[in-house]
């Protein structure tokens, strides 16, 4: 009896569409490192292009040809390990930090790490309800949704802002793990995220610049 011959971990990070989201990967640590510093803006940018890295990775996966059923399977796990990453454990940390570490915050912070663990575990298992209906809503969609958020910052007090941080992100978990039918937005959506990318990369870059 043969034996099926294993491809090698590192085998397996050389495929271009996980490559992709390894990308994904470290601009959610960047986010990450930035929420910590208390860096706020940044992290932003960090978790903005985790969410473009996460739609590439996808993309890119569809597209080529001749892969193997090992490198998808492996894809999807790496996608999935990625997005705790980048839609729970970021949003819970920068969280923690906009609320300087207090222990009220804690409670958010878990639930948002939760709702991430539950929901990919779930979508794991179930996957879409169709080809373009996800059941509750999509995880990258907090984060971009909070990035909008932050667009207003500068006219609320920051423990004010906190705690409206606080509020949406605790909402938006809710809708997470909800029973509603939301769409999934097709390829050509892709290009509205590129430019929503883009330009509050650019928005947050300026402010920044200006505060040093």
């Amino acid at each position: 009896m043969s034996i099926k011959k294993q491809v090698s971990m590192l085998g397996f990070a050389k495929d271009l569409p996980n490559i992709c989201s390894l990308l994904g990967l470290l601009s959610a640590l960047f986010g990450i490192y930035f929420a910590i510093t208390g860096n706020f803006l940044a992290s932003i940018i960090g978790v903005l292009w985790a969410v473009l890295f996460d739609w590439f990775d996808g993309i890119i996966a569809r597209k080529m040809k001749g892969r193997t059923k090992e490198q998808g399977k492996f894809g999807s796990q790496l996608d999935s390990m990625i997005d705790i990453v980048s839609f729970g454990i970021l949003p819970a940390i920068l969280l923690l930090s906009y609320g300087n570490y207090s222990l009220w915050f804690m409670p958010g912070a878990f639930i948002i790490v939760a709702t991430a663990a539950i929901r990919l575990s779930y979508f794991n298992i179930y996957g879409l309800i169709d080809s373009k209906t996800y059941k509750g809503l999509a995880l990258d969609n907090n984060v971009l949704i909070l990035a909008f958020v932050f667009l207003f910052e500068s006219f609320f007090m920051h423990s004010t802002f906190s705690i409206l941080i606080y509020a949406i992100l605790i909402i938006l978990s809710v809708f997470n793990l909800s029973s509603i039918k939301t769409p999934k937005f097709g390829e050509k959506w892709v290009y509205v995220l590129i430019i929503y990318v883009l330009i509050l990369t650019l928005v947050f870059g300026w402010i920044l610049c200006k505060e040093v």
